[in-house]
């Protein structure tokens, strides 16, 4: 039997990792600037997340949500104390996919409406309402086009309040800041109006920071940047440092009633236990400020390159377009100067590396990155110069 393929995979296999590094099955070691698509928030193997997830595998690694189980209430405690919100409520889930279905089903079920207000080059998940909230029509099949969803462009604000006049939106969905999309950050001034037009027209505000979340811009979350409390706010990624888990945290004035959501594995003993050992880690090793520090850092240094376009992000979820193809830049990064690093958005490299990143490690891959370009022959050479050069590529 074979796999069913669904991503064009890269030649190399990681087999062990430590704190910011991989090594293949050569011993060959890798930087992770990537972190596994953000997951990675606390470094791979830290030794607290390996004692504490031991040490629940020996007593009780799974049992069923009809049962008490204790470090889902700590969960919530702990997240609620560290990302600002004591008085939400936590509902825990899988994935971030998962997250975000449910936060759309709550809201349907709050409001009684249907249509949902997303944003264009959003990404949200590929299960049904997710993908159907997503701006890719590629991966959306025909069954998830049954959902009834609106994309205007981010930062819109004449769009958006034309939409929500209609009073007939259960929802607005919208990223911290935009992964896939290329790193695009809504506006404060734009964060704060469609929280007061949420609020006027009934719209419960759902903001994902499945990627942007868990301390990786600086804040808790990167909403927090314009001061807004949303509805929703979905997690999943870094919240469980590898380990599958997702959740969202709900406002008090919610109000559930039993059987409006449910989960099988979600909050189990196992999941519970790496959020708060992840939880723990963020909080000793004051690593929101160890990424608002080196993510300032990078951007800074990023920026005096030649041949780059544009740097955006907050934190340690940076995006950097260049102009020239990412994939050759990537490749080079990868296979020459053996960091790890992901794309996004139409040319767009993505640097997602642990929270725990130090300021060697970040220049290690400042100078990675320079001479990567260097040798594909731009650098030296004056950025108009490099920029006429690339529009004949």
């Amino acid at each position: 039997m074979g796999l069913f393929e669904v991503y064009h995979l890269w030649d190399m296999e990681p087999v062990k990792a430590k704190g910011a590094y991989l090594w293949d099955r050569q011993g060959t070691r890798y930087l992770d600037f990537y972190g596994g698509h953000a997951v990675i928030s606390i470094g791979h193997s830290h030794p607290v997340y390996v004692k504490k997830m031991t040490e629940q595998l020996n007593r009780i690694g799974f049992y069923s949500n009809a049962l008490i189980n204790s470090l889902q209430q700590a969960l919530a405690v702990q997240l609620g104390e560290l990302s600002g919100y004591p008085d939400y409520q936590l509902f825990l889930c899988n994935s971030g996919a998962e997250a975000n279905e449910n936060a759309l089903k709550l809201a349907s079920f709050v409001t009684g409406r249907r249509k949902v207000l997303a944003f264009k080059a959003a990404f949200h998940g590929r299960t049904s309402a997710a993908v159907a909230v997503t701006d890719n029509v590629a991966i959306q099949a025909p069954l998830n086009r049954v959902h009834e969803v609106t994309f205007i462009d981010l930062n819109d604000t004449d769009a958006l309040a034309e939409e929500l006049q209609t009073g007939s939106y259960a929802a607005v969905i919208v990223e911290g800041i935009q992964g896939v999309g290329g790193i695009r950050l809504p506006e404060i001034s734009f964060m704060q109006r469609m929280r007061d037009l949420c609020r006027h027209y009934g719209t419960l505000l759902i903001v994902d920071e499945v990627q942007s979340g868990y301390g990786r811009t600086g804040r808790f979350f990167a909403h927090q940047y314009a001061g807004v409390a949303p509805d929703v706010i979905t997690m999943a990624k870094g919240m469980g440092n590898g380990f599958p888990i997702g959740g969202l945290l709900i406002a008090p004035e919610i109000q559930p009633r039993k059987g409006m959501l449910g989960t099988t594995f979600g909050g189990n003993h196992l999941a519970c236990t790496a959020a708060l050992a992840v939880l723990e880690v963020i909080r000793q090793e004051y690593l929101m400020n160890n990424a608002a520090g080196i993510g300032k850092y990078l951007m800074q240094e990023l920026e005096k390159i030649p041949g780059v376009k544009e740097v955006r992000g907050k934190g340690l979820m940076i995006g950097v377009d260049t102009f020239f193809p990412q994939t050759e830049v990537r490749k080079v990064l990868t296979f020459e100067h053996h960091i790890m690093t992901g794309y996004s958005g139409n040319n767009t490299l993505r640097l997602l590396p642990p929270l725990i990143i130090t300021r060697k490690e970040a220049d290690e891959f400042l100078y990675a990155f320079r001479q990567s370009l260097e040798l594909l022959g731009r650098i030296s050479e004056p950025r108009e110069l490099v920029k006429e050069k690339a529009k004949v590529l």
